[in-house]
């Protein structure tokens, strides 16, 4: 992540919850644009992938790790988060 970007969030209706409802909050997707690994996506976009340990439970399932995955715009100025895929295991 270059030190002069910031991550911006977008919540459309259809998304309101955006990584909340999939487990991940915003400090985790930060976390993940700064220390995750970078790949490219569909549509020139980026997708970030960082494992963090876990240990707790999801959906009545307990888990030791949550994977957060972002789907990044790359601006000139700023990261825009399109979506968030969060995996367990």
């Amino acid at each position: 992540m270059r030190p002069d970007c910031s991550v911006r969030f977008e919540y459309t209706p259809r998304g309101s919850a955006g990584g909340c409802a999939r487990g991940a909050n915003e400090a985790d997707v930060i976390d993940a644009i700064r220390n995750g690994k970078r790949e490219p996506a569909q549509r020139g976009l980026w997708l970030y992938r960082l494992n963090l340990e876990y240990q707790k439970e999801w959906d009545g399932i307990r888990y030791a790790v949550q994977q957060v995955a972002p789907i990044v715009d790359e601006e000139e100025d700023r990261y825009v988060v399109v979506t968030v895929y969060t995996y367990y295991f």
